[in-house]
């Protein structure tokens, strides 16, 4: 059963979720795809969790599908694991908003993170997938890995356990690599120093989606 640890998600407001950065995983072109085709869907459900489709909006559980389009809130300890295609997941903390803009599996496409943590996994060795991913932090290029993104110890931060990224914000990229994190204090700022995370705070991070 999912718990939530002592971390302390931060809250972005409406106006940095529009006017975020874009995280972009590089890999193949994404073609085009139908508006409100099914992508995915909710493997676990923990709390109260909604999904939003225009102007509809409804308790998420799991089993139920994933649509382009879907906003999805999980509430105050709450947590979901959503997939998308077969091999793709997202794991999202407690308060955390994120709109499923669009996706094509095998390819990729478009998320936005509004508030809250998250967790992308995707196996090593797959097909690389081109997805782009919008905070309100910066531009991350992933190559089809796992990574944390969301607040810890009080900043915006990036955790790759797998797999290679590249952090762009304030006009300053950094590249990050497995076992190692970046952090960015304020939207637009310029990330840190790449340094290698303790297991103390990879913990902390995880448990914040509810990993364990």
């Amino acid at each position: 059963m999912r718990t939530l640890d002592a971390l302390q998600p931060l809250f972005l407001s409406r106006r940095l979720f529009v006017a975020g950065g874009v995280l972009a995983l590089t890999g193949l072109g994404i073609g085009a795809t139908r508006a409100n085709a099914v992508i995915g869907k909710a493997v676990e459900v923990t709390g109260e969790v909604t999904r939003r489709q225009a102007e509809r909006r409804e308790g998420l559980k799991a089993g139920a599908s994933l649509m382009d389009h879907d906003f999805v809130a999980t509430g105050r300890e709450s947590f979901a694991e959503l997939a998308l295609g077969d091999d793709t997941s997202l794991l999202l903390g407690s308060e955390t908003e994120l709109l499923i803009d669009s996706f094509i599996a095998g390819q990729g496409g478009t998320i936005e993170l509004g508030m809250g943590q998250m967790v992308f996994d995707r196996p090593e060795g797959l097909a690389k997938i081109d997805l782009s991913m919008r905070t309100a932090f910066g531009m991350i290029g992933v190559r089809g890995t796992k990574f944390f993104a969301g607040p810890n110890r009080g900043v915006f931060a990036v955790f790759v356990e797998h797999g290679r990224v590249s952090v762009t914000g304030g006009g300053v990229t950094r590249e990050v690599g497995r076992g190692e994190g970046v952090e960015i204090r304020t939207p637009g700022a310029a990330p840190g120093a790449v340094t290698q995370w303790g297991k103390a705070r990879i913990r902390e991070a995880y448990a914040s989606v509810g990993l364990h």
